[in-house]
């Protein structure tokens, strides 16, 4: 009961953190790192209605044997509130049941509900599941609930997040990767190409500028997350690519943001955000791809959930998109895996059975003849070592070729965990003092002094350091 009720109060918190975050991600608990390694239908109790089952002859993984000693079934949860989520998770599931007569794995649907509040509620009933999709996985890390994966699962991935050296999640699919999205016609029309380095990239905003027919980049400032998007591409080029453990060291004291390469990146975002539309700042992010499809801006900055929006809101809108290099000639982007995916319960893991069999799932539901039913449909960018043999759109596949290429594959600086996770609310703080500066309310020193202020405060009642 203790336990439960420490619980409880961990996931309250998640949850909050989870708000505050925004589109631009919520914050967990341990440090990323780079792996090595060179529908229809369901059991008893599952989701979605019953349909086709593709068998071992139709692109399933054939089980070897010895895998359990008897009979074993795993109770599986993941977030269905999504139909292409749901049947892509039938079919992968029911695939492995029909090549694994020893192994049952049975469904239990979370009825596309609150994903994180169902999780909850069948862990407070006594219902915590074998096998399922984790997101908030420091809670439940934290609380001793979940298993480290071994090292085989583990090889599969180009990048998985460690909690004190271990991993206990297998990513679903690489974070939400940005770069631009450029109205094509326009580019071929007046001759404009896809810069090969940062400062073609600003000479393009400036040829674009010049012009004057529309503006070079539409920003959707109102949302206060959307910010990030462009602010995490000049931390990152100014700060991560000379110290990966900044935010630790300000933690430490041996940094703090009025060092150099901080005011670098404020100086960064200043010289980005005068190719902005005029009022910018008042631009919600909702309204960002009808710039774009209306002729009024020839760039945007996302992520690839935009592309879905941009063909939603004109199905004949030919875009394009491209990975904006660092100043200093590297590529670096979010992507990879990131703290959530499929996890194992450490109760269940007590059971060899349950154990080998889900890892046994975990193996095959990664197996690239599988996984690219999730990733298809979902239009995911994969995870694995292998790859998968893709049918995404081309845009998707140029996406999914720069993650494979880049320098540098992490998540946001506002989701890295451990001793780099942010305090809470700080990462809104830094977005509106960015504002400011942009704006020219707030010059940068003042700006990096205000900072240092806020963060002595948050790390007051926040330091994983000394686990506060």
């Amino acid at each position: 009961m203790k336990r439960r009720k420490l619980m409880s109060a961990m996931l309250c918190t998640a949850m909050v953190g989870t708000l505050l975050s925004g589109c631009g991600g919520g914050s967990d608990a341990g440090t990323s790192t780079t792996a090595q390694a060179g529908g229809a239908g369901t059991q008893a109790g599952g989701s979605g209605e019953a349909g086709t089952t593709a068998g071992a002859g139709a692109g399933s993984t054939q089980a070897a044997g010895g895998i359990v000693t008897e009979p074993t079934e795993l109770t599986f949860i993941f977030a269905d509130g999504d139909e292409g989520a749901k049947s892509s998770m039938n079919e992968i599931v029911n695939r492995f049941n029909d090549s694994h007569p020893d192994i049952t794995v049975r469904i239990e649907p979370g009825n596309g509900g609150a994903y994180s509040e169902f999780l909850k509620t069948k862990e407070s009933v006594g219902e915590f599941p074998d096998v399922m999709e984790m997101r908030d996985t420091a809670v439940y890390y934290r609380a001793g609930m979940l298993e480290p994966l071994s090292d085989e699962l583990v090889a599969l991935f180009q990048t998985t997040t460690e909690f004190d050296g271990k991993t206990y999640t297998a990513p679903l699919s690489g974070e939400n990767t940005n770069g631009i999205i450029y109205n094509k016609k326009y580019f071929d029309d007046n001759g404009f190409t896809e810069p090969a380095t940062y400062d073609e990239f600003m000479k393009l905003c400036q040829d674009i500028k010049d012009k004057g027919d529309m503006a070079p980049l539409v920003i959707g400032g109102q949302d206060i997350w959307h910010i990030g998007f462009w602010f995490h591409k000049a931390y990152n080029d100014q700060v991560l690519s000379k110290d990966p453990d900044f935010i630790k060291h300000c933690y430490d004291g041996s940094k703090n943001f009025a060092d150099d390469s901080f005011k670098g990146v404020l100086k960064e975002m200043q010289d980005i955000f005068q190719y902005g539309q005029d009022g910018w700042v008042s631009t919600p992010d909702a309204q960002i791809t009808t710039f774009l499809v209306s002729d009024m801006a020839a760039m945007m900055y996302s992520g690839t959930h935009m592309f879905s929006q941009i063909e939603s809101a004109d199905p004949n809108f030919e875009y394009g998109w491209f990975p904006v290099p660092s100043p200093d000639g590297k590529l670096r982007l979010v992507g990879g895996g990131g703290a959530g995916g499929l996890a194992i319960s450490a109760e269940s893991a007590k059971d060899a059975n349950k154990k080998a069999a889900a890892e046994e799932f975990i193996k095959f539901f990664f197996a690239p003849e599988n996984y690219v039913v999730y990733c298809d449909t979902l239009n995911f960018i994969p995870t694995t070592v292998a790859g998968i043999d893709s049918h995404a759109a081309p845009v998707l596949q140029e996406v999914i070729e720069a993650t494979r290429n880049a320098d540098d594959l992490g998540p946001m600086w506002n989701v890295r965990v451990g001793e780099n996770e942010l305090p809470p609310d700080f990462r809104n703080f830094t977005y509106k003092t960015v504002v400011e500066v942009v704006q020219g309310q707030r010059d940068i020193d003042s700006a990096c002094e205000e900072l240092n202020k806020t963060w002595k405060v948050s790390m007051e009642s926040f330091n994983p350091l000394t686990a506060q």
